[in-house]
């Protein structure tokens, strides 16, 4: 073999190792995007929480203290009802789902893994002024039937029951369609509210009205109901003497991995329910 060959055929075995290696260090440098970080590293990137109005002023809350914490780190927290947390999460359009009622059977069909993150009850609510001290499970569900009309045949004043709910796809009115309506359907002149804030808002509004908002939006411009007899309070929800109470849960397509994994520890962590209770909703921990 004379020298040119030597050197020409040198050359490329030169090429060859070089091309190796190149492949070799690019393979290295890859991550996979939805691995957790290995103890100690920072973490980095962004997720999408979509769902139940209940449950995202506790997401944003959350998603706050959690970024303060990971500088890397964006959640974005949006809203539109619990059956689109979901589809969201089924989708991939969110990474994180979240709900204010039982997640289905038919939904965990689609491979989605459910995660309790807090408790919260469900507030019946009239406007301050409404003399009624209290009411039975059974009176909200005919009120929301329509076969009582008139604050007058539950013992207070005559006026006309303005009944207020929330729209198809709402955690907080199928909740309360399965706790207190026994799943027949409110009444079609009833008002309906795409949120819990308007559906306060409406009753602060109308001295006759009545709705049903979670417990953690309750404030003094509305008057909580006590149902038969047990009032609406953290404590009764935990006990479990208060019965319309419902679960706040994050769903995601199959079990939660890497960043999703880390924001749902946080919120299982002492640190987050401890946000949660201050939040106004109560503890799975």
């Amino acid at each position: 073999m004379d020298l040119y060959t030597v050197r020409k055929h040198s050359s490329i075995l030169m090429v060859g190792m070089l091309l190796s290696a190149v492949l070799l260090m690019a393979g290295c440098g890859q991550t996979d995007p939805s691995a957790a970080p290995k103890d100690g590293a920072a973490l980095s990137g962004s997720l999408t929480v979509a769902g139940s109005t209940s449950v995202q002023p506790f997401s944003e809350v959350l998603a706050e203290e959690f970024m303060a914490a990971h500088k890397g780190t964006q959640i974005n927290v949006q809203g539109g009802g619990s059956s689109v947390g979901v589809e969201a999460a089924v989708s991939g359009t969110a990474q994180i789902g979240a709900v204010s009622r039982t997640v289905s059977s038919e939904e965990k069909s689609k491979g989605v893994v459910d995660t309790t993150i807090a408790l919260d009850g469900i507030a019946v609510v009239v406007h301050p002024s409404n003399p009624i001290a209290s009411v039975k499970t059974e009176d909200v569900m005919n009120i929301y039937l329509g076969n009582i009309k008139n604050w007058n045949q539950l013992g207070g004043p005559d006026g006309p029951i303005t009944v207020v709910s929330r729209e198809d796809g709402s955690g907080t009115r199928e909740a309360f369609t399965t706790l207190v309506m026994n799943k027949k359907d409110t009444i079609k002149t009833a008002i309906v509210q795409n949120s819990t804030g308007a559906v306060r808002t409406t009753v602060a509004g109308d001295k006759n009205a009545i709705g049903y908002v979670s417990l953690s939006s309750l404030n003094q411009e509305v008057k909580a109901l006590p149902i038969d007899g047990t009032e609406a309070t953290e404590a009764n929800v935990k006990n479990g003497s208060y019965k319309l109470q419902r679960p706040f849960i994050y769903v995601t397509k199959g079990e939660p991995t890497g960043l999703s994994k880390a924001f749902i520890d946080f919120i299982l962590s002492p640190e987050g329910q401890q946000l949660i209770v201050e939040e106004g909703a109560v503890s799975v921990k």
